[in-house]
C-alpha cells in the first residue's frame, strides 16, 4: 500500500492496523538537539485514548510510546525517529462475522476492490486507531513549534451533531481540558452529555466538527503556488479518518460575504479581522491560523443496514464490537497533531529556502 507518507522535510510515515501486533511512524527530518522521552506523549496520547469515557468506544490500549532510533541521551540526533506502540486490548472475534461482508459507509468494499484482499478486523488500516501515531507524531512537532518559534496549536470540538458551542466570549481553554467533550463552553457539557447518553441508547451516531488554531505563526510560511500553506492544511485534516469537509478561516460562510466586509484592512496598529484564517495567497500573514474539519456519523453500528458480502449477495449488515457513537469527541488532538506537523514541515522549507532574506517590509502586528 502506498501513500503512506506526507511532508517533505519533515517526512512522517505511519505503519500497521488496527488489531495488528503493533502501530508505528518514523519522523525522517526532525531537526537535532529537542529534547524528547518517552513520558513526553502521555498527555496527548492519553486525550486521544478511548476508553477514557462512557461517550467514546470502550477499548482501552496503554498505547505506551517505545522510542526504537533517533534519539541520544534524551535529545534528537537528526537521523529517522521511529516510534512505536503495542496494540494490548484487541478483540478480533467481534468482526467475524463480517469478514465477507461490505459495511456500509466503510473502506471494506474500495479496500476489496482495490487490492483484492483486506484485515477486516476493527477496520485493519482505515481504523482510526492508526491516528494514534499521528498524534506522537504531532508530540514532536508541538514540542519543537513552541521552543523554537513560540508557536502553539490548540483545538477543541466546536459542534457536535446539531449542539453549537456558543463562543462569544472567545475559547476557553481551561474548560475544553476539563471535560470528556473537548468543548469549550463549561454550561453547555451537561446538554451534551444528556445528548449522548440519548445516542447510545438508540444505537445510532452523529457527526461533529472540530476547530483548531495556531497563535504565534510568523509571517512568512507557505509556498506559493502548490505548496499553499491553506492547501497542505486542507489536505492533511482530510486525510484523517471520517473528516468530510475543511473550511479554513471563514471557510464557506464566505459565500455570503460581500467583499467589503470579508477583507482582512491593514492599520499600523494590526488587522482589524481575520477572515482569511491567518494565511494569505497561501503564506501566513503573521495573524492566528484558523481551520476547522467537519467528521462524518460513525459507521460502524449495531442498527442493522443493507449491504453486500463478498459475492454480490444481499445482506443485513449489524455491526458488533466496541465503537464511537460520534468520532469527533477525541478528535481535537489529531486535529492538533496534523496542523502542527504541517506547520513544522513549512517552517523548515522556509528557512531552507528564505532563511537569509531579510525583513523587507514592516511586520504588521497581527489583531488583538
Amino acid at each position: 500500500m502506498s501513500d503512506n507518507s506526507f511532508g517533505r522535510l519533515l517526512r512522517v510515515t505511519t505503519f500497521g492496523e488496527s488489531h495488528g501486533p503493533a502501530i508505528g511512524c518514523v519522523l525522517d527530518g526532525c531537526p537535532p538537539g529537542l529534547a524528547l522521552a518517552a513520558e513526553d506523549f502521555a498527555h496527548d496520547l492519553a486525550r486521544r485514548a478511548t476508553g477514557r469515557t462512557r461517550h467514546t468506544s470502550q477499548r482501552r490500549e496503554a498505547d505506551a510510546v517505545e522510542i526504537l532510533s533517533g534519539v541520544h541521551e534524551g535529545r534528537t540526533t537528526g537521523t529517522p525517529l521511529a516510534l512505536l506502540i503495542r496494540n494490548t486490548d484487541q478483540r478480533s472475534r467481534d468482526y467475524a462475522a463480517i469478514g465477507e461482508q461490505f459495511r456500509p459507509a466503510h473502506a471494506d468494499y474500495t479496500y476489496w476492490q482495490k487490492y483484492g484482499i483486506r484485515d477486516p478486523r476493527g477496520g485493519g488500516r482505515s481504523s482510526a486507531r492508526e491516528t494514534t501515531m499521528r498524534v506522537a507524531a504531532g508530540v514532536v512537532a508541538k514540542k519543537w513549534l513552541a521552543e523554537r518559534h513560540g508557536v502553539r496549536v490548540r483545538g477543541w470540538l466546536s459542534q457536535l451533531g446539531e449542539v453549537r458551542a456558543v463562543v462569544d466570549a472567545g475559547i476557553d481553554f481551561d474548560a475544553v481540558e476539563s471535560n470528556p467533550f473537548f468543548w469549550p463552553v463549561a454550561a453547555q457539557v451537561p446538554e451534551l452529555e444528556a445528548y449522548m447518553d440519548a445516542l447510545r441508547k438508540s444505537g445510532d451516531s452523529v457527526g461533529a466538527e472540530v476547530s483548531v488554531v495556531a497563535d504565534g505563526v510568523p509571517p512568512g510560511w507557505g509556498e506559493p503556488v502548490y505548496g499553499k500553506l491553506d492547501a497542505e492544511l486542507a489536505a492533511a485534516l482530510m486525510s484523517i479518518n471520517a473528516v468530510k469537509g475543511v473550511a479554513i478561516g471563514d471557510g464557506f460562510d464566505v459565500v455570503a460575504q460581500r467583499g467589503t466586509a470579508h477583507r482582512d484592512e491593514i492599520t499600523a496598529d494590526g488587522f482589524l479581522s481575520n477572515h482569511a484564517g491567518g494565511i494569505l495567497g497561501g503564506i501566513s500573514s503573521g495573524q492566528q491560523v484558523r481551520a476547522s474539519a467537519a467528521f462524518k456519523p460513525t459507521s460502524s453500528l449495531r442498527l442493522p443496514g443493507r449491504g453486500l458480502d463478498v459475492h454480490g449477495n444481499a445482506v443485513e449488515v449489524v455491526t458488533t464490537g466496541r465503537h464511537d457513537p460520534c468520532v469527533g469527541i477525541r478528535a481535537t488532538p489529531i486535529v492538533e497533531a496534523m496542523t502542527a506537523l504541517v506547520l513544522m514541515d513549512q517552517a523548515l522549507r522556509h528557512r531552507a529556502q528564505c532563511g537569509d532574506v531579510g525583513t523587507v517590509a514592516p511586520r504588521v502586528p497581527p489583531a488583538a
